[in-house]
């Protein structure tokens, strides 16, 4: 937690950070949830409303930046206070990112769902964005509660999203080899499930962010950070 501090009014700017933190990450949680319902629900309307949202984030992250500045030039903060305003900087710019994966997935729409595609074409990626959006939420719960023990769950289920992605990966290829006129689709899917994998890795990044604000220590780096598709190899044809 943050500790106290003889002006109240620096409390109030540090809880500030953290209050439009909380903002942002309960916006791109949103955004990314409503771009995959747009996906597999052939909602255009949707994704054009999850476009138009990521500008809600573009401005939150220039206002935390522009803020943090105005208070380490005036408080010049050291060591916990430092870290926890350097750190707002940091998370806020993981969450932009996610904020601008939410929206390329959503403007893969309408390529995705022109004509009928089979429906076992996005079963995998649901399955995919429900544990990258599980991560995401773990990882903020962990920035409001600075419950550093539970940080290296986060990373652990970062290790599952890759996993899951590069079977994801495998299924969708195998999906366009069956059938060429599936190719389209499973190609504008297969860079969905990498914009969901890559929000994973922001997700990880924000604990790794974390644990350095509130311990001064930074994580090993031994985590693995890549995703194994690029072992993945055709099966040669009969």
């Amino acid at each position: 937690m943050q500790t106290q501090h003889t002006m109240r009014s620096f409390d109030d700017e540090l809880n500030y950070l953290s209050d439009q933190i909380a903002a942002m990450g309960g916006y791109a949680e949103r955004m990314v949830a409503e771009s995959v319902a747009a996906l597999v629900q052939s909602d255009a309307a949707l994704g054009r409303k999850v476009v138009e949202d990521d500008l809600f984030l573009d401005e939150k992250e220039r206002e935390i930046g522009e803020r943090a500045v105005i208070i380490i030039g005036k408080r010049q903060p050291v060591a916990d206070d430092l870290r926890e305003i350097v750190g707002a900087i940091r998370i806020s710019s993981d969450l932009e990112r996610i904020g601008d994966l939410g929206k390329n997935i959503a403007k893969r729409v309408v390529a995705v769902t022109e004509g009928s595609q089979p429906i076992r074409l996005f079963r995998g990626l649901e399955a995919l964005a429900s544990l990258a959006l599980t991560q995401l939420k773990e990882v903020l719960d962990v920035y409001a509660s600075r419950s550093v023990e539970r940080i290296g769950f986060v990373r652990d289920r970062d290790e599952e999203i890759d996993a899951m992605y590069t079977s994801l990966f495998r299924e969708l290829l195998t999906y366009m080899m069956e059938d060429p006129r599936n190719i389209t689709a499973c190609t504008h899917l297969l860079f969905c499930a990498k914009n969901i994998e890559r929000i994973g890795d922001h997700a990880t990044n924000i604990a790794e962010t974390v644990h350095h604000i509130v311990t001064g220590r930074q994580l090993p780096l031994e985590r693995p950070k890549e995703d194994q598709s690029h072992r993945v190899v055709a099966a040669p044809e009969n």
